[in-house]
């Protein structure tokens, strides 16, 4: 599964790997963790249709674990490739495997949020994954703050 999206969007949220019902469907997003990603990208006041959507890796892995490094390797080049024909000014990575990945360094997420980092001549802002925040409720206003952070850079009101 490559991704779902406005294939000129100024956006690209980037998570780690499809799970159940994504590698069901055939899109990104698409379970619990996606409608919150929905509510949340709405409340930026955008929808799923302008911005588009993807993972680090192509493929579930087996038992919905986190990916290697290896599996991530072997999809880097579709990721790239995917980032190169869409040409997203920013990107939000969802989690610390999708920032991890992306960046390329191993900082906690805890420490990767709330700021904007320079990557690949895009600007990126860390988050935590919407299926941690269904997990940990009280971790949603710092992740709604990192929005916000990310909409001013982007120049929308809220």
């Amino acid at each position: 599964m490559f991704g779902v999206g406005d294939p000129n969007a100024r956006l690209c949220f980037l998570g780690e790997a499809p799970g159940a019902d994504e590698d069901r469907l055939g899109e990104p997003f698409v379970g619990r963790a996606g409608q919150l990603l929905t509510k949340m990208i709405e409340a930026c006041t955008l929808s799923r249709g302008e911005v588009y959507i993807l993972n680090v890796l192509k493929c579930r892995p087996p038992g919905n674990r986190n990916p290697t490094p290896h599996e991530a390797g072997a999809c880097r080049g579709f990721l790239e490739r995917q980032l190169e024909l869409i040409d997203p000014e920013y990107v939000c990575c969802l989690g610390a495997v999708a920032a991890h990945n992306f960046l390329g360094v191993e900082t906690p997420i805890g420490r990767l949020r709330g700021q904007v980092h320079h990557h690949a001549g895009r600007k990126v802002v860390c988050t935590y994954h919407p299926a941690y925040l269904l997990r940990n409720p009280s971790a949603k206003k710092p992740a709604w703050d990192d929005l916000k952070l990310l909409m001013r850079e982007m120049g929308v009101e809220l």
